[in-house]
């Protein structure tokens, strides 16, 4: 490529040397006009310029080729034909007729597009069947990432509006490139969301739309797709030019001129969080397009902008990965895909069956298997669920066992698969099954994800029954002959693979792999990510009903060594991990002021999430509350709940030990809910008034996004005893679930309400559920500075409360009316209060005379605030902060 650049130049200048004084005059002028896609050099670069300012002009402006066009059609109008005629000649001697030059980048587009939509037009499933992509394509929830917590307000907060997700349409993908608030446009656009939520299936719809000239119309020129994990196995050295030209129809491609252009090219990189982490010794990134280098380090230098830092990029990633990445990103807007909405989830069995009658059965079926539905929010999911159930109606069968968690579904999709094989053939492909496994485990550990033959046949794979059904093989161009690689039909299954292999493996076996179940537990922070999948697998098999089931299915028995190790790695976790300071060991100071610790960016702030849902695909009661009693304080910080994340915390909720705590710290408990249009005759209801029922429907309260904890906090095994809420901004809806909650939790003793956003409309119904009777809370904290007179409520319960014995209202005002208000229902002889704190809180003389002789009239009361006898101190343990 470099040679023939130098030759182009050669010829340009040759010719242009060629032109007398008044021939180069009248160059110059019919130059001013001369457009090659719609681009002409600015005039005052042209003035006074001789024949080598002239070529060096055309070069760098258009590239060495383009430049020899537009010299020979300007040379034309100018009226020095011979050179030009001469040029051509010269051109066609020393560059041939297959000079990318005889394409411009205007013509090329309408080639590249029209392969793009060849190339692009069918994906395969799976099971490696084809199918049209417009046909398979099922819109996506898509929602802009939600603005971290702010911090709190003075006064108390409205209900709150979440970001609406919007539907994947064309709208949907043009806006992702939008102008933001502040009216800039991003360059980079991340989508993230977890495995198998269809992040890849919506870049390839991008890339198509594109083509087809349905997204970023005249913004877009050319738009590349780079499956990261694929390139990151690659062999050898590239550049970022020769990816380009892998995408391209032809080597003909108009690279150099396309890269002169880099404001109208998109690269999507599928899979970035595969990318390695760069490291300290690392070597500079990569800045010029046509440097060979690894694949890591080109993708990494188009990631940080390095490369091309016009250019657009979208970034598909997991959802744990975003933390890793920011780094490396350069003000990248994020968005959340979220999945099938439930109206999707039925276009989707449509889709899938293309049978009416079919489609609707099987619907109906699952629909009315309420956890296996909602599951079916995440699209490969999806499809796996819709692979069995065809192949179950086929057979005339039913699905015969609920699948509660996502390793059931997988579970159950591979020994459907692995059903169809022959009776006699069991004892062989089970022993098959063993060695996919422990690929796909070596592949886990050792980042890979593409395998050569040369590994399926030292594990005698190839040819086999397994490797029909779950591998794809692909063939890659080699220089000599092609290259034979094979991976897995999708990447989680690998990962389910791997994690069944430490349950189909003697660890004591001959050839078995070393360090066992721990070798995956105890990798460093680096690989948690990349591990998560698996490691939350491993756990969703380690139920009692899942090993029954690998022991009926796969013929061999599992050791409860693995589970025991599991269990073990989760209290040590407990014991080795920082615990959070106790409750009085911070200074007050830290909770009056509005600013927040900032913390540590990186997957580690959510690393207690992640381990909740590993309990939760278990769905095993009893080891859940075994292992919950190694993490006697769960904290969450920073969390912007979905659904799913709150079924998960709920389930662990309740299976809780007792003296469980749990601490919600600048948490977003509002899920964002899609927009649903009323049916006209609904809305007519509304305005006409309707009947009773729809006016009952229209005041009944609706349920929060807590809801579900709440009902967890109320089961009669749940053990949590201590719950803090820390400037998680409770909405009304929130506040009255929680009421209930307290009216019937069965343990919960402590409850902290600290910098909330409460309303008095709040208050009052939490004080509701903490007067009645069969209540157990003991100790009260509450901070909300921006309440007042509303504290009213509080203080009302005092006298009704047959449990509060310790209350604290530091950080609160109290105005002196409240203060004499208190000190009344103090001295109630129903009130059992014995400890009142109020540290930090500003009082009136007035108020400190009331106070003191409340204490003169019950000695038994402890009342803490530094006017207050200095020398009492409050009792050990006890504080007001968090």
């Amino acid at each position: 490529m470099e040679a023939r650049a130098a030759a182009a130049r050669e010829l340009l200048l040759a010719a242009l040397e060629d032109l007398s004084q008044e021939q180069l005059k009248r160059f110059r002028h019919k130059l001013r006009d001369a457009q090659l896609d719609g681009r002409s050099i600015p005039r005052g670069r042209l003035e006074g310029a001789d024949a080598v300012d002239l070529a060096e002009q055309l070069t760098e402006f258009y590239g060495p080729e383009p430049a020899l066009d537009v010299a020979r059609k300007t040379l034309k109008r100018a009226d020095v034909r011979d050179v030009a005629a001469r040029l051509k000649e010269q051109r066609l001697h020393r560059l041939g007729p297959s000079s990318s030059a005889l394409l411009s980048v205007s013509e090329y587009k309408k080639k590249y597009r029209e392969h793009v939509l060849l190339q692009h037009a069918k994906i395969k499933e799976r099971n490696a069947r084809s199918v049209k992509i417009n046909k398979r394509f099922t819109k996506l929830l898509i929602a802009p990432e939600s603005a971290a917590p702010e911090p709190e307000a003075l006064g108390p907060v409205e209900e709150p509006e979440p970001e609406r997700a919007r539907r994947s349409d064309t709208h949907t993908f043009n806006r992702l490139f939008g102008r933001d608030e502040e009216g800039q446009r991003p360059l980079t656009v991340v989508l993230q969301g977890p495995a198998g939520i269809g992040k890849t299936m919506a870049a390839k719809k991008i890339l198509y739309d594109w083509a087809a000239g349905k997204l970023y119309h005249g913004k877009v020129d050319f738009a590349f797709f780079m499956p990261c994990r694929e390139l990151l196995e690659r062999s050898g050295t590239c550049s970022l030019a020769d990816l380009i030209l892998d995408q391209c129809p032809d080597r003909s491609a108009p690279v150099r001129q396309m890269l002169a252009q880099s404001e109208r090219l998109l690269f999507i990189l599928d899979g970035a969080d595969e990318l390695p982490a760069p490291g300290p010794a690392e070597a500079a990134p990569c800045t010029d397009p046509f440097e060979a280098a690894g694949s890591a380090r080109v993708l990494g230098g188009l990631l940080s902008k390095a490369l091309l830092p016009g250019a657009r990029l979208l970034v598909t990633t997991r959802a744990a990965a975003p933390g890793r990445l920011q780094g490396r990103l350069r003000s990248p807007q994020c968005a959340e895909v979220r999945g099938f909405s439930d109206k999707d989830k039925k276009k989707y069995f449509y889709k899938f069956f293309q049978d009416e009658w079919r489609a609707e059965r099987a619907y109906r079926f699952v629909k009315e298997n309420e956890t296996l539905f909602a599951l079916c929010f995440v699209p490969f999911v999806c499809w796996i669920v819709c692979t069995v159930v065809r192949q179950q109606l086929e057979l005339g069968q039913d699905l015969s066992r609920t699948s509660k968690t996502t390793t059931s579904v997988y579970l159950l999709f591979i020994t459907s698969v692995l059903s169809s094989a022959p009776a006699a053939a069991g004892p062989r492909v089970q022993g098959e099954l063993r060695k996919l496994c422990r690929l796909a485990r070596e592949g886990v550990l050792g980042r890979r994800a593409q395998f050569a033959e040369r590994d399926l046949e030292r594990l005698e794979l190839r040819g086999s029954t397994v490797q029909t059904l779950f591998l794809n093989k692909k063939e890659l161009s080699g220089v000599l002959e092609a290259e034979v690689t094979y991976q897995f039909i999708d990447q989680s299954f690998q990962e389910f693979f791997a994690a069944l292999s430490y349950l189909l493996e003697d660890e004591e076996a001959p050839g078995a792999p070393a360090g066992g179940v721990g070798a995956l537990l105890r990798e460093d922070a680096e690989l948690r990510c990349h591990l998560a999948l698996t490691t939350r697998f491993l756990f969703g098999l380690l139920s009692a009903e899942r090993m029954r089931d690998i022991e009926r299915y796969f013929g061999c028995v599992v050791s409860e060594r693995v589970k025991q190790d599991v269990l073990r790695w989760v209290q040590d976790l407990g014991q080795g991990r920082p615990t959070a300071a106790p409750e009085g060991s911070e200074k007050p100071e830290a909770l009056e002021g509005t600013e927040e610790p900032e913390e540590e960016e990186g997957e580690e702030l959510n690393h207690p999430l992640e381990l909740l849902y590993c309990l939760y695909e278990t769905q095993e009661d009893a080891f859940v509350r075994q292992a919950l009693r190694g993490l006697p304080e769960l904290v969450l910080e920073r969390v912007c709940f979905s659904r799913m994340d709150l079924a998960v915390l709920s389930y662990c909720v309740r299976c809780c030990p007792a003296g469980q705590a749990l601490r919600l710290v600048s948490c977003r408990l509002a899920t964002a809910q899609e927009k649903k249009k009323k049916s006209l005759m609904k809305r007519l209801q509304g305005s006409l008034g309707g009947g009773s029922s729809s006016q009952a429907t229209k005041t009944k309260p609706q349920a929060s996004p807590l809801h579900p904890l709440c009902e967890a906090m109320m089961d009669p095994h749940c053990g949590l005893h201590r719950l803090t809420l820390f400037r998680c901004k409770l909405t009304d809806a929130v506040c009255r679930d929680l009421s209930q909650a307290l009216r019937e939790a069965p343990a919960l003793a402590e409850l902290g309400l600290l910098h909330n956003g409460l309303s008095e409309a709040g208050l009052r119904v939490l004080s509701e559920g903490l007067a009645w009777p069969q209540c157990r809370v003991q100790t009260l904290r509450v901070q909300q500075p921006s309440l007042q007179e509303e504290l009213q409520y509080l203080v009302g319960l005092l006298w009704q409360s047959l449990t509060l014995t310790t209350l604290d209202l530091s950080g609160c005002q109290l105005p002196e009316s409240m203060v004499t208000y208190l000190c009344a229902v103090l001295q109630q002889p129903r009130c059992h209060l014995q400890t009142l704190s109020l540290t930090s809180v500003e009082l009136s003389e007035q108020s400190l005379q009331e106070l003191r002789a409340v204490k003169t009239a019950k000695p038994g009361l402890l009342i803490t605030h530094p006017a207050l006898d200095s020398h009492l101190e409050p009792p050990e343990g006890f504080s007001s902060a968090l």
